[in-house]
Order: structure tokens, then sequence, then C-alpha cells
């Protein structure tokens, strides 16, 4: 997808989102019953594939430069904890938990100075990652409004 597309549809993302909402709740259909987002996306095998897509595309993709510069060289660790994190946030196994306890993802992500652009960027590059692994449009719609509460929450630069 060119720049100035990919650009003009987050842009339109973001502004239908609610940017002070509480950010680490699940997405909706998490909370009640019926199939998880875990589920609706394809389980362990599609959590895994949106992670190494997001992680191949922070390592690609100049526009996701400010993002990838705060992640280590080396983005094995990186990578297995936003697959687990990840994996308990959309319904399924709990495993961040289990492994870690409770994720405290605003206190874990405070030493790193993330503004409005970190917080698009990791946006955006979430986003293509999801269409690039073919998770389907309105469930895609759905967690990328859930993902930027919490890309927000993040935010700790608020002039950035």
């Amino acid at each position: 997808m060119p720049r100035c597309t990919r650009l003009t549809f987050f842009n339109k993302l973001v502004e239908s989102c609610s940017s002070h909402e509480t950010a680490a709740r699940m997405p909706q259909a998490t909370q009640n019953a019926g199939p998880s987002h875990y589920d609706l996306i394809g389980r362990e095998v599609a959590v895994r594939k949106l992670v190494d897509r997001f992680y191949e595309l922070m390592d690609e993709d100049p526009d996701f430069y400010a993002v990838r510069k705060l992640h280590p060289p080396e983005l094995d660790g990186s990578r297995e904890k936003l697959f687990m994190f990840l994996s308990g946030w959309l319904g399924g196994p709990q495993l961040y938990v289990e492994a870690f306890g409770h994720p405290r993802l605003r206190a874990r992500h405070l030493p790193f100075a993330i503004g409005i652009a970190e917080r698009d960027q990791w946006m955006a590059c979430m986003v293509r990652a999801m269409q690039d692994v073919g998770i389907e449009e309105s469930l895609r719609k759905q967690l990328a409004q859930a993902f930027f509460q919490t890309a927000d929450f993040m935010r700790n630069q608020q002039n950035r």
C-alpha cells in the first residue's frame, strides 16, 4: 500500500478513536460472552503471525524508525513478550501474566520517551501488520480502536 494511502487510512482511524479513555482495557468482544478476539483472529498461530509481521515491518520500513529505536537491537525478547501479552489481551491464554505477573504497561514503558509520533508509528505499524496477515476488516477496525486506546495510554511526552 502506498505511503499516502496508509497515512490517510491511519489518520481516519485516529479521528474515529477516543484518545483519553481507559486504555489498557481488553477489546469489547473479549469482555462479553461469545468468541474472543483471540478466537476470531485464529488463536495462537494468527497471534504469532501478527506479532512477527509487526516486528518485520518495524525493522524494514523507515516510517517506523522512531518506534524501532525504542527497542533493543535484537527483537526476539520483545517479540515473545508481545506475543504473550496479546494472547491474553485478546482473550486467549494469559501467558504474560503467568510468566511475569500483571503487565503494568504504563510503568514498563515509562523509561521510554513516547509521544504522539511514537504512538502513531506504533499504531500504523500494527494496523499494517493486521492488514498484511489478513485480519478481516471489521475485526481489524475494532482491534485498532482498542490498540489506539492502549497506545495512547503509553504516552508520557504530552507535547510531542
